[in-house]
């Protein structure tokens, strides 16, 4: 009964000692068991750590193209109708589209057709290869209308557009292109305007003798519309091209591809250059692709007038077509409003300049107005968690660009200096593009610097710098126009708390990415230590390339720049959180301010008591040069390339860097310095010497007496950085003298001193090159004064109307 109570489970004591002996055994399985079991949960515990390890890389991973999480400023459904049509094609000579990401693009296109070489040259997008004497925008207001002159070699081309508003799809325009003789009277042109589309569209050509008169179409931005194209007079010859190209970057290639030879008719019986007509284009799989790209061509006698109109359905109380005597009317109704707007902004008459001095300054401008895009796409960044670049999300860009030629898109170091001029003119503008690209701000608070959207910007950018680096920064300028409208008053609240918490997540990414090894300091990174191919390695996200810095980069680096930008950043943010009625940040902010722009603290870790100037700070020597070196001494024969070679036995140590030029100079360029500050006699003494930083020209952005002034960073590589004169930085001179002009203290008339004669030395200068060459240059050259570089450059050296018009 026992047993069977202990039932199954129990066992017999009687048999106990029997069963005993085979314990040991089964005791040996339980203790090798254990091991086991720890090891098990062991690689279990290591595999969930690991799990944990990846997932939270994963998570940190996905920050690099997560959008930060606070309301956009810009509300893409309720777009400004004004500016939804504009001339946002930069890289174009001239070209129309829409703020959409798929739009409807125009463009021109033109050859003469009688070469003197014989050559066959397009002239589509801004080449500085095609050599043209002079163009650019005469007039633009950046919203109704631009009047632009293009001087080629034997005639001068004008490019007029007008919108006028009406209906829900931004209403109508009309482009005007004429041409008047300048060399050869028997010169003919080849004028070429076409329509193509990227997305999905209904588009419906109306051809007639060998000449689209017409398209009929449809988009989902844009509805119903028309364009026509009416027939000018002193034509000599018509064509047209209907067909499929793969990309809009390939219609110059795919209209090359469809000429032919045709003759004229009539007693004249030329051989010209026209276009193949309707052209069937088809897959690898033999199915034929969708036509999307129409070329109107014309063959004119100088002078002549063409005009190309579009018209949307949805305007349908429209009195007459924008054509002919109309457009004129309206027009010159724009320019004359320009003319007199401009003259209230800047009062450059009243100022005593000329008429040939306003319309230099109006140029300037106005190319400024007219180089602004609109891009769509997603950049190509990278982080320490990928080895290969991914993609940021797709979105929109309006922004203005330095260069037409050269620069076609956004750059955030650029796009502050472009904004103090147009928030002058418009504050609607800059307010929109400022929105824009504080939306681009990611989860981290990171910025990419330099915006390549979509496949056509990328054609003009080299690969090396198309991919974006979390950690890289560039200066904060948008800080520079948000200030300048707070001071002003124009920023209502609506849009400051809008733009309040991008701008602190950005200046929180600076203030954490970029700090230096000691308190207060900071350091741009980026910065290649292992490169021995640079004289002085780049410091690209400082915006100043190839200024020297220490000669051995390293993370104790100190650069008093990105110091002074971050005290200037500081001292916004206070202002807006006060705005906004965000007191605590408000307080976080201003005390911030006050300790980055405490003088002592900036003299122990900036000021150079050898040099006497405000100095980074690295592991440096100045005993450096480019030599040229056999790449494999034992083999005969061997290939040279060229290294930098340290020519001191003692090498590079912890000291100042000692290069007096526009980083020694930034503590005074954004005010920073205390006007009673002895420190400012003698940036002001510096700033004025010829055998430093002064010239009748402009403030040369590195010493003469530097050894590496004027020196190649490289094989290649000229300087940059390095002596020339930048409109730019002398900009924020001129500004920064006027400021301490016109404040109590001991060096106030010095100051105003060199202000009215560094001012009358910059205008004089870009005016006279202006008459001279034609165009606004990228920089000047401090010797001569000529201008180098780009060219048109009218981003940042535009700020010249804003020194004319004392606008600071």
């Amino acid at each position: 009964m026992v047993r069977r109570r202990k039932g199954k489970h129990s066992f017999d004591s009687s048999r106990d000692h029997v069963d005993r002996t085979k314990f040991p055994r089964r005791r040996g399985r339980e203790s090798s068991f254990k091991p086991v079991l720890v090891l098990a949960a062991a690689f279990c515990l290591s595999l969930l750590l690991f799990g944990a390890y990846k997932l939270w890389n994963y998570k940190l991973s996905t920050r690099l193209f997560t959008p930060l999480d606070a309301p956009l400023v810009i509300n893409k459904s309720e777009m400004e109708m004004s500016r939804f049509w504009g001339t946002y094609r930069s890289n174009l000579y001239f070209g129309l589209r829409t703020r959409s990401p798929k739009s409807l693009m125009t463009g021109l296109m033109w050859f003469p057709q009688l070469s003197q070489d014989g050559q066959l040259t397009i002239r589509h997008t801004c080449e500085q290869s095609d050599g043209l004497p002079k163009y650019g925008w005469l007039k633009h207001d950046g919203t109704n209308f631009g009047s632009q002159e293009i001087v080629d070699k034997d005639f001068v081309l004008n490019t007029d557009f007008v919108k006028r508003l009406g209906g829900d799809h931004g209403g109508d325009w009309t482009a005007r292109i004429s041409g008047k003789r300048m060399g050869n009277p028997r010169q003919m042109v080849s004028l070429l305007f076409y329509t193509t589309h990227e997305g999905e569209a209904q588009l419906q050509p109306v051809v007639h003798k060998n000449t689209l008169t017409g398209l009929r179409g449809y988009t989902p931005e844009l509805g119903s519309f028309t364009m026509h194209f009416p027939r000018p007079s002193k034509v000599l010859f018509s064509s047209f091209l209907a067909m499929h190209t793969p990309h809009v970057h390939s219609v110059k290639e795919t209209v090359m591809q469809n000429m032919r030879v045709a003759k004229t008719k009539g007693g004249q019986n030329m051989q010209l250059l026209a276009l193949a007509g309707h052209v069937t284009k088809r897959d690898q799989n033999g199915r034929e692709l969708p036509v999307n790209l129409f070329v109107q061509q014309w063959v004119l006698e100088l002078p002549f007038d063409v005009e190309f109109v579009f018209e949307s359905e949805s305007f349908t109380s429209r009195e007459e077509r924008l054509i002919g005597a109309a457009f004129t009317n309206l027009r010159d109704k724009h320019s004359t409003e320009f003319d007199k707007r401009f003259e209230e902004k800047f009062s450059l008459k009243a100022k005593g300049f000329g008429d040939d001095e306003v319309e230099f300054a109006q140029a300037g401008l106005s190319n400024m107005l007219g180089g602004i895009g609109y891009f769509y796409g997603s950049s190509k960044v990278i982080s320490r968690f990928f080895k290969e670049p991914t993609d940021y999300w797709e979105s929109a860009l309006y922004t203005a660009v330095p260069s037409r030629p050269f620069f076609p898109r956004g750059f955030l170091w650029d796009e502050g200096f472009h904004q103090l001029l147009i928030s002058q003119w418009d504050t609607d503008i800059s307010k929109d593009v400022i929105g824009h690209w504080l939306d681009l701000i990611n989860i981290e608070g990171w910025i990419p610097r330099e915006q390549i959207l979509g496949d056509e910007a990328r054609t003009k950018v080299p690969s090396d710098f198309v991919v974006q680096h979390n950690e890289n920064a560039n200066p904060p300028t948008l800080i520079l126009p948000i200030k300048s409208m707070v001071d002003k008053g124009v920023l209502d609240e609506g849009y400051l708390r809008k733009i309040f918490p991008r701008l602190k997540a950005w200046f929180n990414w600076f203030n954490t990415t970029q700090l230096g090894s000691l308190p207060s300091t900071y350091r741009w990174h980026g910065r290649d230590a292992k490169t021995d191919k640079e004289l002085n390695p780049k410091t690209l996200t400082s915006g100043l390339d190839d200024y020297p810095r220490a000669s051995h980069p390293s993370d104790d680096e100190r650069h008093v720049d990105l110091r002074c930008w971050m005290a200037f950043a500081a001292g916004l943010m206070a202002d807006i959180a006060e705005a906004v009625g965000e007191r605590s940040d408000a307080g976080l902010y201003k005390s911030t301010n006050q300790y980055l722009s405490d003088n002592g603290l900036l003299d122990k870790y900036h000021w150079s008591s050898e040099e006497e100037t405000y100095s980074d700070f690295g592991n440096h020597t100045k005993r450096v040069k480019l030599v040229q070196r056999v790449v494999n001494p034992n083999q005969p024969g061997s290939p040279k390339k060229t290294v930098r070679a340290v020519t001191s036995k003692q090498g590079p140590s912890p000291k100042y860097v000692n290069a007096v030029g526009y980083v020694s100079l930034f503590p005074f360029l954004l005010q920073i310095l205390d006007p009673a500050s002895p420190k400012l006699e003698k940036v002001l003494t510096q700033l004025r010497d010829p055998k430093k930083l002064w010239s009748n020209y402009g403030i040369r952005s590195l010493s003469k007496s530097d050894p590496v002034y004027k020196k190649h960073n490289t094989e290649h590589d000229a300087p940059y950085w390095r002596g020339a004169i930048w409109i730019n930085i002398n900009f924020l001179a001129v500004r920064a003298l006027n400021h301490y002009a016109s404040i109590s203290g001991p060096y106030r008339d010095t100051a105003k001193t060199i202000y009215t004669d560094l001012r009358q030395n910059l205008i004089k200068n870009m005016f006279s090159e202006y008459e001279r060459s034609g165009f606004i240059w990228e920089q000047y050259d401090d010797g001569t004064g000529h201008g180098k570089g780009s060219h048109p450059f009218t981003g940042w050296s535009s700020l010249v109307v804003l020194m004319m018009s004392e606008h600071f």
